[in-house]
């Protein structure tokens, strides 16, 4: 018996909100409608990939960071509400991105 069921056997009534609806149960992720921005920097001459405009909490865009970083095998932070891959791999970004169930706009180059 799962959480989910023993939260029903004890609120029978509880209907599930949108909000609640809206994550990802495969890895319990917050899925929203505005897409989240990808863009290619430069930092110190060398290529990064940036991650912004998640509106979820920080815990589940910490846990897609790590998922990002261990699928692509490259090194990156979560700093100020946003994702920084090292190198520039938008496309793959993108990729796994909109195979989870996310939008995602490309910005810069």
């Amino acid at each position: 018996m799962d959480l989910k069921d023993q939260l029903k056997n004890l609120f029978p009534d509880h209907e599930p909100t949108e909000d609640e609806q809206k994550r990802d149960t495969k890895n319990d992720i917050w899925l929203q409608d505005e897409p989240i921005i990808c863009k290619y920097e430069k930092r110190k001459g060398k290529p990064t990939t940036i991650l912004e405009g998640y509106t979820g909490a920080d815990e589940d865009f910490k846990k897609l960071a790590k998922e990002l970083k261990t699928k692509l095998s490259v090194g990156g932070s979560f700093k100020d509400n946003s994702i920084i891959i090292q190198g520039d791999y938008r496309d793959k970004i993108m990729t796994i991105l909109k195979e989870k169930g996310f939008k995602v706009k490309r910005v810069g180059g």
